[in-house]
């Protein structure tokens, strides 16, 4: 009878060999160089079904192992083609960022490494590089050198985890001990029309409540009227309610609209109340100099959430919150218990993230954030900002100048929002609410007809009650020649649309 000695090593599917790791790896890798080459040739959205896609991938829970190349194949064969290429220079859908290749070999070296950032002593190094990371982007947002702040999974979990601060620094611990019910008046939360979901759905995990949410007016250009502001805080304390938060945007989700934010950060000194600047889209335009001056006022705020996963350019996902004040909001997440008893007495040892926000473990975000920083430069990076910006701004003249389109909002930062006209709707003058209706309807269907096409694609919004074609530039890739073929593929879908109405 023979025995294996427990110091020799058995291959195993999880415990390779040296040869095994480095053939998955070379293969994937040759996929991701070839995607990469070829990302500007693939249609964008893909033609399939839900029940097309569940024939090809579902099947019993595996007892005995695949090899990995079946399972590169099932890869690059199924899910490949069955997927939305948000890498392409033409994709406009939604606020979407195409990553980049240094980003996702770090995403790869740090899931190999699998460091679990919940404090200092966990995972020193990765730690110490998530306070550098967030040392960059205080930078580049101008914030003071005494800003902190921590990597989440989005731009949803910062939203949510501010506002748990500010309330906390209002409401003290009774609110967090016995519940939202202890406290003796309804809280307040300011935000514009145009603000994100993201805040309401906060406001109700919180227990403030969505009604809670007071949405201001905006003006012409969808920025927060402060005037309005203003009023409702002076009626809301005169009801006997508590204001304690106004958010701010510094690029708008449906616009790209930049909120004032020197004269809300007036407001909020004035009153009290924390100030919240959701930036997750708009913040890092700072980079490029001709946006930059929008963004003064931000770094007066308290919080400030991000999205580096959109224009650092990041593979998803990677969210941020910045705090002007970190110890400020210390005391919302701060909790003891045994497990996490922290031994070290040096302070930067004992720092712990926990205490700055809702997560436990936590995955090595930082490393993408910094590798891709490090690698490209935050020159570079601004360049191609400014080169997204420039690419809306061209969008928004060859509208401007076009007989079939309207925009139906202004250009603050690379979104942009417009109409095709059919030539009955060319003529000037005002158009019935049937004519407007009509309008709505041709407009969808052509952006279901692009979508299908392939060749560039779109989202929508409704504007002033008017259903939009809206689009965001994102993409380093993108060109001024992008958006000519744009709108040329817009007159094909509803050349298609116009010839398919009977």
């Amino acid at each position: 009878m023979t025995s294996t000695s427990p110091d020799r090593r058995v291959d195993s599917a999880l415990d390779p060999s040296v040869e095994q790791v480095r053939d998955m790896g070379g293969r994937a890798v040759e996929w991701v160089v070839a995607h990469h080459d070829s990302i500007r040739d693939l249609p964008i959205a893909p033609r399939t079904s839900a029940a097309a896609l569940t024939k090809a991938l579902a099947e019993p829970l595996p007892v005995e192992g695949r090899d990995f190349t079946d399972l590169l194949t099932t890869f690059r064969d199924v899910i490949v083609p069955g997927s939305r290429h948000n890498g392409h220079p033409r994709f406009f859908g939604y606020v979407s960022a195409p990553g980049s290749a240094v980003a996702a070999v770090a995403d790869f070296l740090a899931s190999a490494l699998n460091a679990n950032l919940t404090a200092w002593r966990s995972a020193p190094a990765p730690t110490e590089l998530e306070h550098v990371a967030i040392d960059w982007i205080k930078e580049a947002l101008g914030c003071d050198q005494g800003a902190g702040g921590l990597f989440t999974s989005g731009g949803s979990m910062a939203n949510l985890t501010a506002l748990a601060a500010a309330r906390h620094r209002h409401c003290g611990d009774a609110v967090a001990t016995h519940g939202a019910a202890v406290h003796p008046a309804p809280l307040r939360i300011y935000a514009s029309t145009e603000t994100h979901h993201s805040i309401h759905k906060a406001a109700a995990l919180l227990g403030i409540g969505r009604a809670n949410v007071r949405e201001i007016p905006v003006d012409a250009r969808f920025r927060m009227d402060v005037n309005a502001l203003v009023r409702a805080i002076e009626e809301d304390r005169a009801a006997g309610a508590e204001p304690f938060c106004v958010v701010a945007n510094a690029g708008t989700v449906v616009t790209g609209a930049v909120d004032p934010l020197t004269e809300i950060a007036a407001v909020a000194r004035r009153y009290g109340l924390w100030m919240h600047v959701d930036a997750c889209y708009g913040g890092f335009a700072r980079l490029a100099p001709s946006a930059r001056p929008l963004f003064d006022g931000m770094s007066e705020a308290d919080s400030i959430a991000l999205d580096p996963h959109k224009w650092l350019y990041l593979p998803a996902d990677c969210g941020c919150l910045i705090y002007r004040d970190p110890e400020a909001a210390r005391a919302a997440f701060s909790l003891d218990a045994d497990y996490t008893r922290v031994m070290q007495t040096e302070p930067a040892e004992s720092f712990a993230f926990w205490d700055y926000g809702p997560d436990l473990s936590r995955r090595f975000r930082a490393l993408k954030v910094w590798m891709a920083l490090a690698h490209a430069g935050s020159r570079a990076v601004g360049e191609a900002i400014e080169g997204n910006l420039d690419c809306a701004r061209h969008l928004a003249e060859l509208v401007d100048a076009s007989v079939d389109f309207e925009l139906l909002a202004p250009v603050e930062l690379s979104i942009f929002c417009f109409r095709y006209l059919p030539p009955s709707a060319r003529a000037g003058g005002s158009r019935r609410q049937a004519d407007e209706d009509g309008l709505d309807r041709l407009n969808e269907r052509i952006m279901v007809a692009l979508q299908q096409a392939g060749s560039s694609y779109l989202s929508n919004a409704t504007i002033n009650g008017r259903f939009a074609l809206r689009g965001c530039v994102l993409n380093y890739r993108t060109a001024r020649r992008d958006m000519e073929i744009l709108l040329d593929d817009v007159r094909r879908a509803a050349e298609q649309v116009i010839e398919k109405t009977p």
